[in-house]
């Protein structure tokens, strides 16, 4: 497959889960850290691809709710990570076209992870190449409940009355509102699960699991996960004939 394989016409947002950090340092005989390191340079080129490939928006799973219950040491180390890839790739996202956003329950970040987050937000808020979405002490069960919660605030005060609620409703309570549904999700070091993420986000999303730990996963990779995309048909609940017949109709439209 060429390398300006051109991919946006029918992927519109990528979703990764970034597994495999850990493992691939412990074979190398590496501490554990040495892995995540490895890991944000993979962050970096899987970036610069996207916007190769002109794709319009990359979610990539960073830290969980569920993540909080590592060794303390980790936890910081992984922090100290993020604030220094905030840092060094500031004018690399500017430069770029890249829109930084960040999700997920931030009431246990540091103020300091907090502050750093709000100013690349806003510093980026004019990206028009890439939305690069991080899921930061997120958990999809937790977004869920706090959207529910959201939505049950309105209902109590009388601005929405509980039969009105509707799916479009809900999806501007998540925390990803705004944001168009995953296309692909990739997992990384061969696990067989989304591990709690995107949970409503996911409903109709193709999956590609690939036994690469994170650390490894680069362009190429990359760019295979999106051929396999390329092979598949998504028909959202209709059948074959269904979509056929959509795409035929869209094709005539345009």
């Amino acid at each position: 497959m060429s390398k300006s394989a051109d991919f946006s016409p029918i992927l519109d947002h990528l979703a990764i889960i970034m597994d495999g950090n850990g493992r691939w340092a412990e074979q190398r005989g590496l501490p554990r850290v040495a892995g995540h390191q490895q890991g944000v340079r993979t962050v970096i080129d899987v970036v610069d691809e996207c916007v190769r490939q002109k794709i319009s928006y990359l979610t990539l799973f960073a830290f969980s709710s569920e993540n909080w219950g590592r060794p303390q040491s980790e936890v910081d180390t992984l922090m100290s990570l993020l604030l220094e890839f905030l840092a060094s790739q500031r004018q690399r996202m500017l430069d770029d076209g890249v829109r930084l956003r960040v999700i997920g329950d931030h009431s246990r970040l540091s103020k300091e992870v907090r502050s750093a987050l709000q100013r690349a937000e806003l510093e980026t808020a004019n990206g028009k190449h890439l939305v690069l979405t991080l899921a930061l002490s997120y958990g999809g069960r937790d977004e869920i409940v706090r959207a529910a919660r959201k939505i049950a605030q309105k209902v109590a005060a009388g601005e929405v009355a509980p039969e009105a609620v509707s799916a479009a409703d809900f999806e501007m309570a998540l925390d990803t509102a705004g944001l168009p549904d995953p296309d692909l999700l990739i997992r990384t070091s061969g696990e067989l699960r989304i591990s709690n993420f995107l949970l409503w986000q996911l409903a109709y999303a193709e999956f590609y699991f690939v036994d690469v730990y994170w650390p490894d996963f680069g362009p190429v990779e990359l760019r295979q996960a999106l051929e396999s995309y390329c092979q598949r048909r998504r028909r959202f609940g209709l059948t074959a004939e269904q979509t056929a017949e959509g795409e035929g109709l869209s094709n005539n439209v345009s």
